[in-house]
């Protein structure tokens, strides 16, 4: 047996004040795209915005659904709708701003994509031959900032595995 360790290097600022004027545009895009989720049933609003490498930005937020399976989380409307709006794949993700808004209690700290965004990140890394860094914070507090999605998701499954 040999065993293996699997480390990764993030970011951490105590607020939006210490971070690039462009990731705090982005950051504050997210928090106020959180209004446009639709979480009518856990009050938990998430938005995801990208800056694409031309300068555009594109948001996406949850969409609950009274059957919860059927909900879709906002990286993942996100990245549907980046699909859609640029099949070509001749634009892509420079940076991507997650943050939330739970009307139920805090939002002071940062969250991280679910293991299903996680893996669909991966994908999206995969199919565009670019990196997604992620800007991850509440609507105050700290923030995290990881430079490629696919750090969250060690020994992912990707097309090579099939």
């Amino acid at each position: 047996m040999k065993a293996q360790q699997y480390h990764f290097a993030f970011e951490e600022y105590a607020d939006i004040s210490e971070l690039a004027p462009k990731d705090a545009e982005l950051l504050r895009a997210a928090r106020a795209a959180t209004e446009h989720a639709y979480a009518p049933y856990s009050n938990f609003h998430v938005a995801a915005v990208a800056r694409m490498t031309n300068g555009d930005t594109v948001a996406g937020t949850n969409q609950e659904n009274a059957s919860y399976p059927v909900g879709i989380c906002a990286e993942r409307t996100l990245l549907s709708t980046i699909s859609s709006l640029y099949p070509d794949h001749k634009t892509e993700i420079d940076t991507m701003a997650i943050s939330y808004h739970n009307h139920n209690g805090a939002s002071s700290h940062p969250i991280t994509p679910c293991g299903i965004c996680r893996q669909t990140m991966v994908e999206y890394e995969a199919r565009m031959l670019h990196p997604i860094r992620l800007i991850m914070g509440g609507q105050e507090g700290k923030i995290y900032v990881v430079e490629r999605a696919g750090m969250l998701l060690p020994l992912s499954f990707t097309s090579d595995d099939m």
